[in-house]
């Protein structure tokens, strides 16, 4: 499994954008768009975006896999966000900013409290010792799920900490054509970002599993590279994105040599997401499971147990995985 750049903070637009007076097809009750323009951004030429790697953006949830209570943890994403007094007086700041000016974060005073657990994400700007707030006044960072903690249930679902093993979902490693769903070692995950989709999760794009028997996935992130990407402009990825089959994606991120992520998305071009039938879900997929190694009884009702009784089977899609055994 290759590894590629780790998503640790917001990724810019590989263009230019530009902020239009219409609602948001992709917030609800946002009352603005933002949109690509035709010009390639500063910080994308800078990172040499003509020399790095595409990869399909996968719509769900983001993770992370690091050290805790000295093994492999899965973590969640959990921004820090400030409390009602310093929210206001930061958007009161942003609407008569001047340029001259920068606002000032008291950290210790000015932001809700978080789990003792929590730690900020890395790459993210340090003064003094405390993470400095990105552009939207935001801490982004990471809390360890928990086996019985509720609120990641659907994270809990896809780890087993007995045997340190996450449920993922990839390329096959002989077809590039077929997906595998796999118990990959939590070991093997360390320091990598990726992504958790399925039924509970943004609204279920990929159409994973049923309210009776959901499906949870971990995707690393540049797990699906794309092979034949046009030329970096605006049109030529319009017309990509609307006709071709490979197209059929939120977006795309780009892993330049240096580290840096830089992405876009359908809405960025004026484009609806989600769409009924998404790339992903038109590869085969086969499920590739080998637990009995594990020596182990797993709970009845877990996705590993379920995976286990259809070892070895082949789907014509993701959303055909029905468990219901």
């Amino acid at each position: 499994m290759r590894r590629l750049g780790s998503v640790q903070r917001k990724m810019p637009c590989v263009f230019v954008t530009e902020v239009k007076e219409e609602p948001s097809a992709k917030r609800e009750q946002q009352p603005f768009k933002v949109l690509a323009t035709e010009t390639i951004s500063h910080k994308a030429l800078d990172a040499d975006i003509c020399s790095a790697i595409p990869t399909e953006k996968v719509d769900g949830t983001c993770c992370y896999v690091t050290t805790y209570k000295d093994q492999p943890y899965l973590w969640a994403r959990l921004d820090r966000k400030p409390n009602k007094q310093a929210d206001k007086r930061f958007k009161n700041f942003l609407h008569s900013k001047e340029n001259s000016k920068e606002f000032f974060w008291n950290v210790e005073e000015d932001f809700r409290p978080v789990p003792e657990s929590w730690i900020p994400a890395k790459e993210i700007e340090q003064l003094n010792g405390n993470p400095v707030p990105d552009e939207n006044g935001h801490i982004p960072g990471w809390v360890p799920v928990e086996k019985n903690n509720k609120q990641y249930c659907w994270h809990s679902s896809v780890v087993n900490y007995e045997f340190e093993i996450a449920l993922v979902l990839k390329h096959h490693p002989d077809d590039p054509g077929l997906l595998e769903i796999s118990a990959v070692p939590l070991s093997d995950l360390l320091e990598q970002t990726l992504e958790l989709i399925g039924t509970n999760i943004n609204g279920n794009p990929y159409g994973l599993g049923s309210k009776k028997h959901p499906v949870h996935l971990l995707i690393p992130h540049g797990a699906f590279q794309i092979r034949n990407l046009p030329s970096l402009k605006h049109n030529d990825l319009l017309s990509w994105f609307e006709g071709c089959r490979e197209g059929k994606i939120e977006g795309i991120v780009w892993h330049c040599s240096d580290g840096c992520l830089i992405k876009v998305h359908r809405h960025h071009l004026g484009l609806c997401w989600p769409i009924p039938d998404t790339y992903m879900n038109s590869k085969p997929v086969i499920i590739n499971m080998n637990l009995n190694k594990y020596d182990y009884v797993f709970d009845t009702k877990c996705l590993f147990n379920y995976f286990s009784k259809i070892d070895n089977q082949k789907f014509g899609r993701l959303k055909d995985i029905i468990l219901d055994v």
